[in-house]
């Protein structure tokens, strides 16, 4: 499943990047080219915006108006949506800045290129060959986790509910 994303959802698209969906997303995109896009790319269009949505659908687009207020309130609305899995997969996770998937490196090759405590404290590294950003399960890695259990919660609320 492939996404387009409005302006107002720059983090639900980081967000689903990383989780292995690919998302086309710019701040710039007009309301006509999130459109366009939507069709030429057989995506789905994810807008916070009634209005959009509403358009999408007189045209028949397949689109998704997102209510959810917190980036994990969307994600459960997406998972329940969408079935949009809810576990990061580094085998499939994409570049959350360009979209690009990502590829497990040699840790050699990142010698350098991160902080030396980073270097020195991790085993594991990946990288984007486009646009070159290296990640690594860092101590951020534990705040993505509880966000995303967060997200399961909230989903399992709304379906007991």
């Amino acid at each position: 499943m492939k996404f387009v994303a409005d302006g107002m959802l720059g983090k639900l698209a980081r967000w689903l990047r990383m989780l292995g969906y690919d998302v086309a997303y710019s701040n710039n995109y007009a309301d006509g080219q999130l459109l366009e896009i939507a069709v030429a790319e057989d995506r789905v269009l994810l807008t916070h915006d009634l209005e959009l949505y509403q358009h999408a659908a007189v045209k028949g687009i397949c689109a998704h108006y997102l209510q959810g207020e917190t980036g994990e309130q969307k994600l459960a609305e997406l998972a329940r949506r969408f079935s949009v899995k809810l576990q990061i997969d580094m085998s499939t996770s994409r570049c959350p800045k360009c979209n690009t998937p990502v590829s497990p490196t040699v840790r050699s090759k990142v010698a350098g290129r991160v902080e030396k405590s980073t270097f020195d404290n991790y085993e594991q590294f990946w990288e984007c060959p486009k646009c070159g950003q290296i990640y690594w399960q860092g101590a951020h890695w534990t705040r993505i986790q509880k966000s995303l259990q967060l997200a399961e919660r909230i989903l399992q609320e709304k379906e007991i509910g």
